[in-house]
């Protein structure tokens, strides 16, 4: 009868690693197959011309400077902005905090907002960053939605980061003397760094594929500006540009050639993100 028991805990146990191997590669073959496809059609159309001037529409010549320049100023704006608030607020809830229920209903409150479609965040940002506080269609506006949509990923991913921190490392640091901010600040914060780094890789590339939401805040200008203007005026980052080209101008090889971009610039921006998380983790280690 054990016997029995212990085959059948045995089959079941392998039947479980084969689903669980063949969904793996299942994932995997697909997330291959997508990116290479993506490459195959992007790659070729990939020129010098394309990366480094700006769109004439007298010319008809297609270039994609300035929606890489507004994709790189919206991530570090958001960024600038986001990693702050997100960080101290999930510092806040899991170690000043005391009333719990209030903990809890914020967290359940940010878990609902992750799953709002973004649609519906452009148009709040539309009717109250860009017409209420007069803003207009700019980047300014788009930043301040995506900051809106971003946070609440921010602050539970460092929140669930904080919590895996062994309570031990607290009450070491407390014994040692430290106040309480001291010890958050050198034994908290970078014991959770990987939790951090993961949420900033998230939202880069919740910023870097957004589409819908900068269509109504940001607008789809291509024009070439510096930082501070260009935060002031209307500017299509490379997912709109995708939109457009492919969209409105029928150019499908220009919409695989940025969604290859896309994909390389994304690559760049977490694997930095990555090896900073990494000089940090080890500066304080």
């Amino acid at each position: 009868m054990e016997k029995t028991k212990s085959m059948k805990r045995i089959l079941y146990d392998k039947i479980l690693r084969f689903l669980l191997y063949f969904c793996a590669f299942i994932t995997s073959a697909f997330l291959v197959v997508i990116v290479g496809y993506i490459f195959y059609r992007g790659l070729g159309h990939v020129t010098w011309q394309l990366l480094t001037t700006s769109p004439s529409f007298l010319s008809d010549s297609i270039g994609i400077l300035p929606n890489i320049m507004n994709t790189l100023y919206l991530i570090f704006a958001t960024l600038l902005l986001v990693l702050p608030l997100g960080v101290g607020a999930a510092i806040y809830l899991t170690e000043y905090a005391k009333n719990r229920r209030l903990v809890g209903l914020i967290e359940f409150a940010t878990e609902t907002l992750t799953g709002i479609p973004s649609i519906l965040y452009g148009l709040v940002g539309m009717l109250f960053f860009a017409q209420f506080l007069s803003l207009g269609t700019s980047l300014l506006a788009g930043c301040l939605t995506l900051v809106i949509m971003i946070l609440p990923t921010i602050v539970r991913t460092t929140q669930e980061s904080i919590k895996t921190v062994p309570q031990t490392y607290r009450e070491g640091s407390l014994g040692l003397g430290s106040g309480k901010w001291h010890m958050v600040r050198t034994v908290v914060i970078p014991s959770a760094i990987d939790g951090i780094v993961t949420g900033c890789i998230l939202s880069v590339g919740r910023i870097v594929g957004e589409s819908a939401a900068l269509l109504f805040t940001a607008g789809s200008a291509s024009v070439l500006s510096d930082f501070v203007k260009a935060m002031q005026s209307s500017g299509a980052t490379l997912s709109v540009a995708l939109y457009m080209y492919t969209m409105e101008r029928g150019k499908v090889d220009i919409g695989f050639a940025i969604a290859a971009i896309l994909m390389i610039l994304t690559f760049f921006i977490n694997l930095s993100a990555k090896l900073l998380g990494k000089k940090l983790k080890q500066k304080h280690g």
